[in-house]
């Protein structure tokens, strides 16, 4: 019998152990299938806050609802980035990203969340289109990203990990 190998986990040697977390929040299968509803979700979820809490903090050091958006696009951006990089067989290392940075330098005064909302699910389509295209010796193939060894496979789950962590931190802590 074949198995899926979009389904196969990363295992912790791929990754940089800081993403172990983010990774056990996801559920088994095919992670394009992940991906997929995560879009969704994400859609759904965020098109149901009301404008008041759109720029709402829970505390005055953490990011508003405007600004996890805005972190969740940028992030989705740099590891699709990361995993098109690695997929491409160019061993040239990787920066980090600067994540505090990235939302400093952000204005989102301005902004309308629909319009963000709409990023996402733009970039996240693009992002499937991009990992489906993968094969499984493009997903096994690695690279070093913010100085740590990983691979594509990584570097697809760690992208929706990232989000089902931030849909959590909206849920308990936002809504």
């Amino acid at each position: 019998m074949m198995t899926n190998w979009r389904a196969q986990r990363p295992a912790d040697g791929e990754h940089a152990p800081f993403y172990t977390g983010y990774l056990a929040k996801l559920p088994d299968g095919d992670i394009l299938d992940t991906l997929s509803a995560q879009r969704a979700n994400v859609i759904e979820t965020l098109s149901a806050i009301p404008p008041d809490k759109r720029r709402y903090r829970y505390a005055p050091d953490k990011w508003s609802v405007m600004e996890m958006l805005r972190h969740m696009i940028d992030t989705e951006w740099v590891f699709s980035y990361r995993a098109l990089w690695i997929a491409r067989a160019d061993q040239s290392p990787l920066p980090d990203m600067d994540q505090a940075a990235f939302v400093a330098n952000t204005d989102v005064s301005n902004q309308h969340l629909d319009e963000w909302i709409e990023e996402f699910g733009d970039l996240r389509s693009a992002s499937l289109r991009l990992f489906g295209s993968f094969d499984e010796e493009v997903f096994s193939r690695v690279g070093t990203s913010s100085g740590n060894r990983t691979t594509v496979r990584a570097l697809i789950w760690i992208s929706a990990g990232h989000v089902a962590h931030h849909l959590d931190v909206l849920r308990e802590r936002y809504l």
